[in-house]
């Protein structure tokens, strides 16, 4: 059963009349969350989903699924033809006149953008002004229980694990003179966190040389690049516990295969270190003070450290995104850069911190994560201080 009396609550003191839920075909996987639905069913046709802010919600399907919503409380209003969606429609909002929905105005926090504009503009034709949902999401979408924060501190130990046992891996089979792929050391992780009940949705990042300046680079079987002595090597890894409701952990560290780090190397991570460091003392800070930390605000503090060293037109993405059930949640995101997060950071959420250089022969990238506890911001795992030097005697 969905949380109907707590996000009543957070419907009031926002001043809004009413969450109206709409799904078609499946495309709101946050309504699917939220509402407790199971996710199945043919979803082939329109269903519409209204908790108001005082009283009983109301729900609008059609009559050939009109079991689609019995799993959740309040009046079934049923429709087949238009001229009977649109009869029923007003029926369904009621008086409510601010009404949220996954949406956002100009599309500013795409996350949560998720319902279409023509649906949008029927809701507007009942005399609703639509607001964004992107509070309330993070709300009962990204705050964590403490089972949830438990499930991260413990993916996180085995992750940090596995991050270091990759790193010696790459390089024995270095030392060893045995060939090693980018692919090959991402399945040797896959293998590790299947081993150890770590689930991800994506494989790894492993990028070597000239791969490690793509942020988003993929290795493949067909793709993948050796790696050598006197290479960079970058792992950005994530997973969570194969338990239900756990959430995740993401972190990106850097190694060297070689005894002395070269200093262009070295001086490129300094820059990214001093802006993810900048970027949780500003959380910090702020929190310390009771202000209010917006993650636009965060993303600026990371971003103008790089700018200043001369480097701001190769940080080419947001400093951090919301971490939860997903790696990429739907709290606040640390972005002015790819969009222009507005939303506060709630106390019970995680995100990632993960400023980076990306340079035509290589990319440097550190990234941790920071759960907010009240007034207080918990690095959740250790700190990179500097290139991991991995054929060092």
């Amino acid at each position: 059963m969905p949380p109907i009396e707590s996000i009543q609550r957070e419907l009031r003191s926002a001043g809004l009349d009413a969450w109206l839920f709409y799904d078609f075909h499946h495309r709101d996987p946050i309504a699917t969350r939220v509402l407790e639905l199971n996710g199945g069913g043919m979803g082939t046709r329109r269903w519409f989903y209204l908790i108001p802010s005082r009283g009983t919600p109301r729900k609008l399907v059609h009559r050939i699924e009109a079991g689609a919503l019995d799993s959740l409380p309040g009046q079934k209003l049923m429709y087949a033809s238009l001229e009977e969606l649109n009869k029923n429609l007003p029926r369904l909002i009621g008086k409510a006149r601010k009404v949220a929905m996954q949406y956002s105005p100009r599309n500013a926090i795409p996350y949560v953008s998720l319902v279409d504009a023509g649906t949008v503009e029927m809701v507007r034709a009942q005399g609703c002004k639509v607001m964004s949902s992107a509070d309330l999401v993070q709300r009962f979408e990204a705050c964590w229980s403490a089972e949830q924060f438990r499930s991260h501190l413990e993916a996180g130990k085995i992750i940090d694990g596995v991050v270091k046992e990759a790193f010696a891996h790459a390089a024995g089979q270095v030392r060893a003179k045995s060939r090693l792929t980018e692919y090959e050391l991402q399945q040797w992780i896959l293998a590790k966190f299947r081993e150890n009940s770590i689930a991800t949705d994506e494989p790894p990042i492993v990028a070597v040389g000239p791969h490690s300046g793509n942020p988003h680079y993929e290795p493949t079987a067909a793709n993948s690049a050796p790696i050598r002595e006197g290479d960079l090597l970058l792992l950005d890894v994530w997973g969570k516990l194969q338990r239900p409701e756990s959430v995740y952990y993401d972190i990106t560290w850097v190694g060297y295969m070689g005894a002395k780090i070269p200093p262009r190397y070295e001086l490129i991570f300094q820059h990214v270190r001093e802006a993810r460091d900048q970027a949780i003392a500003f959380v910090r800070q702020a929190l310390a003070k009771g202000r209010a930390v917006q993650g636009w605000q965060v993303d600026r503090a990371a971003r103008q450290v790089i700018s200043k060293a001369g480097y701001g037109n190769y940080f080419v993405h947001r400093t951090g995104h919301s971490i939860g059930q997903e790696v990429h949640g739907n709290g606040a995101n640390m972005d002015s850069l790819e969009t222009h997060d507005s939303r506060s950071i709630m106390a019970r959420t995680c995100f990632s911190i993960e400023p980076g250089i990306y340079l035509k022969e290589f990319g440097i990238r550190s990234e941790v994560n920071v759960y907010v506890d009240g007034a207080e911001a918990l690095v959740t795992g250790p700190m990179q201080t500097g290139i991991l030097p991995l054929l060092a005697e």
